[in-house]
């Protein structure tokens, strides 16, 4: 290994630790030692620190034991004729390096007049701010980014460093990086000027919903992009604090990520980048800096220089040994998933199309092979460019599919698909589906050349390449004539119906056959969701028609028919066949799994739940928390630390993960009583479900229920909610004792 790293990475992390040393000094006799210290709205502390070393850092006393500790990883600077063939003092620089940096950009948070961040759980940056700079992700914003890691529509991510030499070429690699559909974490200054505020000037969006992420200004700002991963390998990985070896190996097998250092190499820089190398990620510059190349903590090589701005990409994935596949879609804008977040203001666009202003809607429909002639796109109606700058026009959108594993019930599901297809081009916004569809067209997407008719031509190309096992032939008809869209939308109305008629009608007991779902298994490796007609999978994004269509799809895949077999426990929902299954491919980690019941061996969770219910004992009672609430729950825990508990794979009696429909279903928690027994929820997930709270209890004869159920501002406690559960006459307090 190059002894100039050696020495540059330990002198660099000398002076940080010396630097952020004094700063717990200054804040503890500023603030006193038992002043408060978080990162927003988060249950992992400090995460480098408390992923690796096990400790809770909660208020400004705890940080001089892990300052003490810094010092004794940080060596001393090697003799300049000393050849060092290792990494290993490198790397306990750069480890005392990433637990100062957690330390120093904790210390921004103490004074929240004087943080230099949005608000905590910020997520789109708002382009007429001066404060582009999101610091550190809350929880709910990890677990919801880390869905995507999950099922791989995130590949890995990209912790950028400094600035481009212009401005073009910023918005070049930017670019590239989300078309390969990679997360780009931004900080550190070059010359005064950083990546992220390059992009800025030349109008590009920032923020979590484009895949842009600038975490702040200073380089030790960096330290967020690890603690993201950090967290991902406590939350899915099953990882726990203080098991830095499973973290850092975690990360290096499941997180693919590298960093770009894009600018002069600092003795800083150096120790940041030796930090990161511990988790596996390389680094690889634009500069001719000393290189190691030998193989061993990464995958291939660990430093790599000299790169030039139009490889530096294809070379980073090259070295972090991450496999890429991208379908072109031919359409003349860019096209990926970190478009799909992207804002569209009035001033920007080329035109709107449907909305609540307008009509628009979206249709699929299954038609004989002869029916259908492949690829062709019409648009009846006035073209894009033959309409009103700016102007409000409505739209169908009509397709229509063949295919010899074509159903019926793959209708919804491919009409399902339209959403993120279409809003993933760069310059198009989608809102809404079926009859409710909101549209625009950019200005831009419009100059280069992106008309209504690409709209088919993205759905032709994308259904063909994901569906492509059970589509043969599809065709797609763009009305933005309202006669014509009347007609066809009176039509669609019908089939919805029927469609929401068949689905409804199916019950657990009336099929044979139910739904393994192991896609979070990358993350959580003991995790086994069993999808049924009443219980769809806890994410809220598979119900049993989508595995059933993931299966014809890919067979192999993750989602596998379970014939059921004979019953073991009906009233608690368990099966001969789904035992077996979950015990097997749990790597017999799971004995068995209850679908009804969150007493009794309840369902595992990986983390990618929409909302936990938790068993309130006092009350008798349950509490449903979905992860966009980050207020106090009557359990005495938040959000954040309830996932903490219940993710990974976990099973946890009287908690479970689940989807936000699934408290609308007659199978919910059915072994302990059911809807009855739900007692609190936040305001805005009760509104949400509000039609199905309402029918769930006229059906049990509580035509009242609703109205009975607490939310956050009646009580966030569980003794308040006793209370306010006796004022109403709550019914969990007179049923059976759930324990």
């Amino acid at each position: 290994m190059s002894k100039i790293i050696a020495s540059a990475a330990i002198r660099g992390a000398q002076e940080i630790v010396k630097r952020v040393d004094q700063k717990v000094k200054d804040a503890i006799e500023k603030y006193g030692a038992d002043k408060e210290i978080a990162y927003p709205n988060t249950a992992y502390y400090l995460p480098i620190i408390y992923g690796n070393l096990g400790i809770k850092v909660e208020k400004l006393g705890d940080m001089p034991q892990i300052m003490e500790k810094c010092k004794e990883l940080v060596p001393e600077v090697p003799a300049e004729e000393l050849w060092i063939p290792y990494l290993g003092p490198t790397l306990d620089a750069g480890m005392a390096t990433l637990f100062a940096y957690d330390i120093e950009e904790a210390l921004k948070y103490v004074d929240p007049d004087a943080c230099p961040y949005l608000p905590g759980g910020t997520e789109y940056v708002d382009p007429e701010s001066d404060n582009i700079w999101l610091g550190a992700a809350d929880d709910v914003i990890m677990r919801k980014r880390g869905v995507e890691f999950v099922d791989g529509s995130a590949p890995g991510f990209a912790a950028i460093v400094g600035a481009a030499p212009d401005n073009e070429t910023a918005v070049k690699i930017a670019k590239e990086l989300q078309e390969k559909y990679l997360y780009v974490f931004m900080a550190a200054d070059h010359n005064g000027k950083n990546m992220a505020e390059q992009l800025k000037e030349e109008g590009v969006q920032l923020g979590w919903d484009t895949r842009l992420v600038p975490f702040g200004k200073d380089v030790s700002a960096a330290i967020h992009a690890l603690g993201f991963a950090t967290r991902a390998a406590m939350s899915f990985g099953g990882a726990k604090p203080g098991d830095y070896k499973k973290v850092l190996r975690y990360n290096k097998n499941r997180i693919f990520a590298f960093v770009i250092a894009l600018g002069t190499v600092t003795d800083e820089w150096y120790a940041a980048a030796a930090g990161a190398i511990n988790y596996g990620f390389p680094t690889i510059a634009d500069t001719p800096i000393p290189e190691i190349l030998p193989t061993g903590i990464c995958t291939y090589e660990h430093v790599v220089s000299n790169i030039p701005h139009d490889q530096i990409v294809s070379k980073a994935i090259e070295v972090r040994g991450l496999k890429i596949v991208i379908k072109k879609v031919d359409v003349p804008v860019s096209y990926g998933p970190a478009f799909e977040g992207e804002r569209i203001k009035k001033d920007q666009m080329r035109l709107e199309l449907g909305g609540p202003k307008s009509t628009g809607f979206e249709f699929c429909e299954m038609r004989e092979m002869d029916e259908v002639e492949d690829g062709k796109i019409e648009v009846v109606g006035k073209e894009i460019d033959e309409l009103e700058e700016g102007g409000l026009t409505p739209i169908a959108i009509w397709l229509e599919v063949a295919g010899r594993k074509f159903q019926k019930d793959f209708e919804p599901i491919i009409e399902r698909q339209f959403h993120h297809m279409l809003n993933e081009a760069e310059g198009v916004l989608h809102i809404g589906q079926r009859d409710i569809l909101w549209m625009r067209i950019s200005k831009k997407a419009f100059d280069a050349g992106f008309k209504l008719r690409h709209l088919g031509q993205i759905l032709h190309d994308k259904l063909h390449q994901d569906f492509g096992a059970i589509i043969d032939k599809l065709q797609c008809t763009i009305y933005t004539d309202i006669d014509k869209i009347k007609e066809k939308l009176e039509y669609a109305k019908k089939v919805w119906h029927e469609r929401d008629t068949r689905l409804a009608g199916m019950v657990d007991e009336e099929v044979d056959t139910y739904y393994s779902c192991t896609l979070c298994q990358s993350f959580a490796p003991s995790h086994v969701c069993v999808i049924t007609p009443e219980r769809p999978g806890l994410c809220g994004a598979y119900n049993m028609l989508d595995c059933k269509a993931s299966y014809e799809i890919n067979p192999t895949g993750p989602n596998q028919p379970i014939p059921k077999g004979d019953v073991v426990d009906e009233v608690k929902g368990r099966w001969k066949n789904t035992d077996e299954f979950i015990y097997t491919h749990s790597g017999q980690a799971i004995e068995y799994a209850s679908a009804y019941s969150i007493m009794d061996n309840p369902m595992t969770s990986c983390g990618c739940f929409e909302a936990i219910a938790a068993f309130l004992p006092m009350c008798n009672g349950i509490m449903v928390v979905d992860r966009d609430y980050t207020g106090d729950t009557p359990c005495g825990m938040r959000f954040s630390t309830l996932a903490g508990t219940v993710g990974g794979g976990l099973q946890t009696p009287g908690f479970v993960g689940i989807s936000k429909m699934f408290v609308g279903s007659k199978k919910f928690i059915s072994a302990e009583g059911g809807i009855l027994r739900l007692a609190w929820m936040p305001k805005a997930l009760k509104e949400f479900l509000a039609d199905a709270i309402k029918k769930r209890g006229e059906e049990e004869g509580v035509a009242d229920l609703y109205d009975k159920i607490a939310t956050e501002e009646d009580c966030t406690t569980e003794e308040e909610l006793y209370e306010f559960l006796e004022k109403v006459g709550h019914p969990c307090l007179t049923m059976d004792p759930m324990m």
